[in-house]
């Protein structure tokens, strides 16, 4: 090689390096991907994959491309469980405690910070695309929320459009589904600061046929998660005319909620040939479609990905459910309805096939996103009113640089303002046995799995302890038995929860966006409300020593 070429060579080489170290000191791009009920056993990083007869090997790479996490939590079920992600609060303050269902109108209120809304403080373009599940209202949609653009967006979980199907439900009285026909939302596309625009209906049936003669069609279960595949894709392609603008692009997969229709080309292609195994194999297909993409634009050098679920299998509905090795379900406060799935990627900053067991979850990506893109979190909410995060910055954990801040997590269903669980390093105290229908468990039982049907059966202030490095399925009970004895793990459990009571206090959580039945108002709770307002205010909350006796 002569003179001149070697140093054509050299050049190319120095060119390329400044290149890739630009790539890994700039923004990362950020792309999430949430999936729905989806089993933590059955995807191949967890002991699941070919084992559970449904080979995920595009999310067995993710794993081997980045850290899988296997205490990552997030809330029991989907409305929660995807505004503790958005909004980096836990589900009381936002008042998204509870499913949100079509007619209901609210939502995601207007004054929360989103992750796309804090990400647009830094500068990034952001797209969303898939189920939001987070309200009706205009002022709750994505593009509403920080999101420049939403397309496909679903509005409830997969059963909800159903309801309006006479071939689902030919019992339903016709007023009640000529009601659900009316107030049924379907696939909603636009621009920041523009209207939605209805794109098609979404149904339960093996249908797509997104326009019917120029106008307005239907696109039934099986084919919706293309529709999402397809934006996802067509988003990275417009991306990559544009490297020097960061991105965040949230993509929201309707599956594997039930009902489990898989698209026509993934039926039987599970090895079990069952719907949800089947679902499973599209939803692993359709995520390395998306990092085929980012990898052929060349983008992945500069992406953070992060890959997790929105809330416990659900196991009520076997075999069209997903499986955990934990005890209990979605709906629960048990770890079988609260730890998830979690899998990031970031070429350069997490190490490939590294793990952790930290304690963190989807509240966490509100902090671990914003340090990324090199903005702080605001100490105003969007109205201009004092606000506290709930999120800890995961950075230090992927990037092996560190730990996490975060040495508690609290369980929350539905209206609690107190968790029903807590877990304070490896022992978790739980207060509330709601999903377990009042019936006692035996020392090698499993709940009954009944989810949101078990009543609430609190145990006040002499709960259920569980280890959870030497019990993961919070089988035995050691609050005080005859071979062992931890009343004393309530010290730094009761002293957390103290903690978490007193910002209430500063940060009072929103009115309820999703208020439904939920029990009988009792006169002495009505008399009461006013006393626990003004005790929190002047004390706090105390908890005391319980005696086991």
């Amino acid at each position: 090689m002569n003179f001149w070429k070697l140093n054509v060579a050299l050049l190319a080489v120095t060119a390329l390096t400044a290149g890739e170290a630009a790539a890994q000191n700039s923004r990362p791009n950020i792309l999430m991907i949430i999936s729905d009920d989806t089993g933590y056993g059955d995807l191949g990083p967890y002991g699941g994959g070919e084992g559970r007869g449904m080979p995920t090997p595009n999310i067995d790479k993710l794993a081997d491309s980045g850290m899988t996490f296997f205490s990552f939590y997030a809330q029991p079920s989907c409305t929660p469980g995807r505004a503790a992600m958005m909004t980096g609060r836990i589900p009381n303050r936002s008042g998204m405690t509870t499913v949100a269902f079509q007619g209901e109108g609210g939502g995601l209120p207007a004054a929360e910070w989103t992750l796309a809304s804090v990400l647009k403080l830094g500068g990034y373009d952001t797209y969303f695309t898939g189920k939001w599940h987070l309200g009706e209202a205009d002022y709750a949609l994505p593009n509403a929320q920080g999101f420049d653009v939403m397309k496909y967006c679903g509005l409830y979980h997969l059963n909800a459009y159903t309801y309006a199907d006479p071939t689902w439900f030919p019992d339903m009285d016709p007023k009640l589904r000529a009601m659900f026909q009316r107030v049924t939302k379907g696939a909603l596309s636009g621009n920041a600061g523009e209207p939605a625009v209805e794109e098609f209906k979404i149904n339960g049936q093996y249908v797509d046929t997104p326009t019917i003669n120029g106008a307005e069609g239907v696109v039934g279960i099986p084919f919706f998660d293309s529709y999402v595949e397809k934006a996802a894709l067509g988003f990275l392609d417009d991306a990559s005319a544009k490297p020097d603008k960061p991105f965040f692009i949230s993509v929201n997969f309707m599956k594997v909620h039930q009902p489990n229709m898989p698209a026509p080309e993934f039926e039987h292609k599970s090895m079990s040939k069952s719907k949800y195994a089947d679902s499973v194999v599209e939803l692993d297909t359709r995520i390395g479609r998306i990092m085929d993409k980012l990898h052929e634009t060349g983008m992945d050098k500069n992406t953070l990905v992060f890959y997790t679920t929105d809330n416990g299998a659900w196991q009520d509905v076997y075999p069209d459910a997903g499986y955990t090795p934990f005890r209990g379900t979605k709906g629960t406060v048990r770890e079988g309805g609260n730890r998830v799935p979690a899998i990031a990627v970031w070429p350069g900053q997490i190490k490939p096939r590294s793990k952790s067991h930290d304690i963190v979850g989807g509240l966490d990506l509100m902090a671990t996103f914003a340090s990324a893109a090199g903005v702080a979190l605001p100490d105003k909410d969007r109205e201009g009113q004092p606000i506290i995060f709930d999120s800890y910055d995961m950075s230090p954990i992927m990037k092996g640089t560190g730990k996490s801040e975060r040495t508690s997590w609290f369980y929350f269903t539905e209206n609690e303002l107190s968790p029903g669980a807590a877990r304070v390093g490896n022992y978790k105290a739980v207060f509330n046995l709601r999903g377990d229908n009042g019936a006692d468990t035996g020392g090698l039982a499993v709940d009954t799995n009944l989810g949101w049907k078990g009543a609430e059966k609190y145990v006040a202030t002499v709960p259920q302890v569980f280890d959870l490095w030497q019990d993961p399925q919070e089988r035995y009970d050691i609050f005080m038995n005859n071979y062992t004895e931890r009343t004393w793990t309530m010290v730094t459990i009761s002293a957390a929860i103290k903690d978490l009571m007193q910002t209430y206090v500063k940060y009072p959580p929103r009115k309820l966006q999703s208020a439904s039945y939920s029990g009988p108002i009792e006169i002495s709770r009505y008399q009461q409300f006013q006393w626990v307002r003004d005790q929190l205010a002047k004390d706090g909350v105390d908890i005391p020593m319980p005696t086991g006796n």
